[in-house]
């Protein structure tokens, strides 16, 4: 008996958004630094520290993504 070898499919490297093509890690990023930026904001009332939390954090994991796509 032979096993069947299934590949998955691989993930797409840039998502087309209004004809431009967007890397994934860019939009991870924002979603990053958007759901820090909401979730501070409810917890700590501080729309300061919250945005400085989430420019922080969207700029790591945009770092992270080009660092991992290379």
């Amino acid at each position: 008996m032979r096993a069947a070898s299934r590949t998955l499919p691989a993930r797409p490297a840039a998502i087309d958004i209004a004809g431009s093509a967007w890397p994934v890690y860019k939009l991870e990023a924002l979603a990053a630094g958007l759901a820090t930026l909401l979730a501070l904001a409810l917890i700590v009332g501080s729309a300061q520290v919250a945005v400085l939390a989430a420019a922080a954090v969207g700029s790591l994991v945009w770092i992270a993504g080009i660092l991992r796509t290379r």
